[in-house]
């Protein structure tokens, strides 16, 4: 029997459902499955994953196993698990180690038992795995080919590892291939996030002030979503490049210590600490409601609303409210974190195609290559990223246009002027 703890394996059936759904809303990534299910080229690859477990995640699962890999899974949010997906998994012989509200301890020990299959690739979301290996099992790391990161978050961490000299084995940032940026944060993070909000406050989105923190790809994505369900859009912003895009986009632009006055919805998405802290919580409406689309739950500042509350209470799933000593209530989504995995589904299976379609040629480019690199982190080869676009270009039926010979030639030329 395969090595597995999940909720209830009795919920495999439903979850499989779920999957077999999601692989009819991925065509980029069922064609791959298709493609190389014959020749393995993963064959003698062992993957270790980190990776939240949606039924978007076990269609990527599922189509690396197919491709020859050994695979072993954990989640990588304590609360982002769909416990009828992990079931489906185990019931389909994956060693998947995860369910929906992990303590901290049970988070890392499921991260330990997927590397007890010693893996010599790793596929991460949020660099957990990455950093667990480099921690406790450096004797592993010898095996491995390389890695590859899905996040912001995630790759901002590795690439502070690699300036430091202390990243030991090459990694790919998946998160930075157009493919994945582009849409995934973009769409994915906007349409998903004010699912979850909506799901868990069964708010009225249009007439209220929405304050969205961070204004890279996720956050560019929310405020377009914010703005198209009839919001006043505010952002907050430290980088001053993207705070003048935000304005010239159309958004009001100020200081958090100002936007704490005037926001109904709060949702930050900037990969950093202590973006809502008790100071700005001291200035909110009573009934503001707090939420966080970034991959850690460090962005909302808990201990210091907890400090300032006399008492909380869960008044809806994945939504507590928090009663301040001074009478106003905040209300706090998903314990402050990633909203859309907390209280919805994740991103939709059609963008979510696309990352994995890019995860699933991240694996199969580092099995080729990995072994003849050095530890660095690595940026998601172009062509790569051409040929999975212009799959999902082929599946939605759209035809584009092609250079010919002489424009191909005029765009290296450099002797031709005015």
């Amino acid at each position: 029997m395969v090595d597995y703890k999940v909720r209830d394996i009795k919920l495999a059936e439903e979850g499989r459902m779920l999957v077999d759904y999601a692989e009819k809303h991925m065509p980029v990534l069922m064609h791959l499955r298709k493609q190389h299910s014959e020749k393995k080229p993963l064959k003698g690859m062992r993957i270790s994953g980190c990776l939240h477990v949606t039924k978007e995640t076990a269609v990527l699962v599922e189509t690396l196993r197919a491709a020859g890999a050994e695979v072993a899974w954990s989640g990588c949010n304590p609360l982002s698990t769909n416990d009828k997906v992990a079931a489906a998994m185990a019931a389909n012989d994956i060693p998947v180690f995860a369910w929906n509200g992990l303590s901290k301890e049970e988070y890392y020990w499921c991260i330990e038992k997927t590397l007890e299959h010693r893996p010599n690739l790793t596929l991460d979301d949020g660099a957990d795995l990455i950093f667990t290996l480099h921690r406790k099992h450096e004797e592993m790391i010898p095996e491995l080919y390389g890695g590859s990161e899905e996040t912001t978050t995630g790759v901002i961490r590795v690439r502070a590892m690699a300036e430091d000299g202390a990243l030991k084995y090459p990694i790919m940032a998946v998160n930075d291939a157009d493919t994945k940026h582009m849409f995934d944060n973009v769409y994915g993070t906007g349409q998903s996030s004010f699912d979850g909000v909506l799901r868990a406050s069964a708010i009225l989105i249009a007439g209220k002030t929405v304050v969205i923190s961070g204004y890279g790809f996720c956050g560019h994505g929310l405020a377009t979503r914010a703005r198209g369900l009839g919001a006043d859009v505010v952002v907050t912003e430290a980088d001053p490049v993207r705070a003048l895009q935000a304005r010239m986009d159309g958004y009001r632009v100020m200081p958090m210590k100002q936007a704490a006055k005037e926001g109904d919805l709060f949702i930050t998405a900037t990969g950093m600490k202590d973006i809502i802290t008790g100071e700005h919580m001291k200035a909110m409406k009573d009934g503001a409601i707090l939420g966080n689309a970034g991959h850690y739950n460090v962005e909302v500042n808990t201990n210091d609303l907890a400090a300032l509350s006399e008492g909380k209470k869960r008044v809806r799933p994945a939504l507590d409210e928090y009663m301040l000593k001074d009478g106003r209530r905040l209300y706090l989504l998903g314990e402050g974190r990633l909203v859309n995995l907390v209280a919805a589904e994740g991103h939709p299976s059609e963008v979510m195609d696309l990352s994995f379609a890019a995860q699933l040629n991240a694996m199969l480019w580092l099995s080729v290559n990995g072994r003849n690199l050095k530890p660095a982190v690595y940026e998601f080869p172009k062509d790569l990223d051409r040929q999975t676009a212009l799959a999902k270009l082929e599946t939605m039926g759209i035809k584009i246009d092609r250079l010919t010979r002489e424009q191909a030639a005029y765009a290296t030329a450099y002797a031709e002027g005015t």
